[in-house]
């Protein structure tokens, strides 16, 4: 990737994740910066139902992060991968398929990954701060066998077709392409996922983060945590859900996102 972000914005993006700027783009300030990432800046579909645009423009990501919100896996990823190139960090662009929950994966596009290496490791790394219950530390590329992180074991598996399956306890999450890709490669995607009636994200508002304990999760007007004591709900009123916004993920709101429902004849398929 070209350098696209200024240093001021690196810097205020840093300042956003709460992370010193590196003296040097290894290892260990990348996994510092992943875990960082995942507890200040949230998983968020609330443009899609705020009737935002969603622009895949590196510079603008990378200022609505600065400027308080999160985003989905593109938005994410894309800003993130922003950050890394300005702080020296060789980064790569991968499209990945999510499964879903009937057992059959998504379209294609259908998530945004990267591929960094750093100043200090041969190996490639798998960085991912746009899904959801993912790794809490960047994942060893060519690693095939289990590898252990706070979120339970991943492995990485190839396939047949030379895709890599990512596997959480067993579980398939993704498969991931090694073909590079630009960050317009991912605009149909995102296209379908804010517009589609069968997308997850034009279902119901999501906005999440990880925690010290746990996660936090406000899913359409419930407020879900999870940590030492297991899982609460608590339903909000509408007074309510700015403030839960505001403190619970940093995100400054004039008004509550509301979902409006897409008629599925409305939409291609």
């Amino acid at each position: 990737m070209n350098k696209i972000i200024s240093s001021a914005d690196a810097d205020a993006y840093l300042a956003r994740i709460g992370v010193a700027r590196p003296a040097v783009p290894d290892l260990a300030a990348l996994r510092e910066l992943h875990l960082r990432h995942l507890h200040a800046v949230p998983f968020e579909n609330l443009s899609i139902h705020l009737g935002e645009e969603i622009v895949l423009d590196p510079a603008a990501l990378v200022a609505k992060v600065t400027g308080g919100r999160g985003g989905f896996c593109y938005e994410l990823n894309g800003a993130f991968a922003a950050l890394l190139d300005a702080l020296g960090y060789r980064v790569t662009l991968l499209a990945a398929r999510v499964m879903g929950p009937e057992g059959l994966f998504g379209p294609p596009f259908d998530h945004l990954a990267l591929q960094v290496r750093t100043a200090d490791s041969a190996e490639p790394w798998l960085v991912d701060v746009g899904f959801g219950r993912n790794s809490h530390y960047p994942l060893r590329f060519d690693e095939r066998g289990e590898q252990a992180d706070p979120a339970g074991p991943f492995r990485l598996a190839e396939t047949a077709d030379g895709d890599l399956d990512l596997l959480r306890e067993g579980d398939v999450q993704y498969r991931l392409e090694r073909r590079p890709r630009e960050l317009a490669d991912f605009e149909g995607g995102c296209w379908w996922h804010r517009t589609s009636p069968k997308s997850l994200f034009t279902k119901a508002v999501i906005c999440s983060r990880l925690t010290s304990t746990g996660r936090v999760t406000l899913s359409d007007r419930t407020l879900v945590t999870t940590g030492a004591t297991g899982r609460q709900e608590l339903p909000l009123t509408e007074e309510e859900i700015l403030p839960a916004f505001r403190d619970r993920f940093g995100i400054a709101l004039d008004r509550a996102p509301q979902v409006r429902r897409i008629p599925e004849e409305q939409v291609m398929p």
